[in-house]
């Protein structure tokens, strides 16, 4: 059974979120109070409607208790962002995640019932920060508050080492899930036996402060003596 999901508000954020859904195959109600806009999803999503989010009654029927997820794309009208995030509390929806212009919305929007709070610009910037940041790092995403997942380009201190020798899991508290190589083969759930070569592309879980650590002390060791 497909997942069902409901995207109210289909600005720049809104618009990437229904797609993502869409192409991965999960049924998309698509909602936004410009005709324009709605006209021109339609195409790529489940269903496409035309309302105005914040009247209650063209809310309730149709009948949003039923899909699984809601996501509120609304962010620059605040009024809008949470009188229809409240409303989709008081419809059951079982999931509500809503995107926030600010911290004082977003703690107003969790207050009236939002299960997940996202803030897309600071998210993007502390994304790119990261990647800026770091000459062996290749993507960076955030998967809670506290755990993230980064591609790593090995660098010379790991050339020929096995995961076993690394012992990145008890040192770093950091799994490595995935090792991609110069021909761009992936070994997945790599064994401790498996070696790692300068340049192979490692894919990693941890906490962010866990995955920082292991990139400062591999930087210091891969530095000319």
């Amino acid at each position: 059974m497909k997942n069902q999901f409901v995207v109210i508000g289909l600005g720049r954020f809104g618009q990437s979120v229904t797609k993502t859904l869409s192409e991965n195959g999960n049924d998309v109600l698509a909602i936004d109070k410009d005709e324009q806009i709605v006209q021109e999803i339609a195409p790529e999503v489940t269903h496409a409607v035309q309302i105005d989010s914040t009247d209650e009654n063209a809310l309730e029927q149709l009948g949003l208790h039923k899909f699984s997820h809601a996501i509120v794309g609304i962010g620059e009208d605040l009024q809008a962002s949470i009188l229809t995030t409240l409303m989709l509390k008081e419809l059951n929806v079982a999931e509500i995640t809503a995107k926030a212009r600010d911290d004082h919305h977003g703690k107003v929007l969790s207050k009236i019932g939002a299960d997940n709070i996202v803030f897309p610009e600071r998210d993007m910037g502390d994304r790119l920060g990261n990647l800026l940041s770091s000459n062996n790092l290749i993507d960076y995403l955030e998967l809670s508050s506290e755990y993230n997942m980064a591609e790593i380009r090995a660098p010379k201190a790991m050339d020929g080492c096995t995961l076993q020798k690394l012992n990145i899991n008890k040192t770093y508290g950091c799994i490595v899930m995935a090792i991609k190589d110069k021909n761009e083969e992936v070994n997945i759930s790599p064994h401790i036996e498996d070696q790692i070569h300068h340049g192979d592309i490692l894919t990693i879980i941890g906490k962010h402060k866990d995955i920082s650590r292991l990139q400062k002390d591999y930087r210091e060791k891969s530095r000319p003596k």
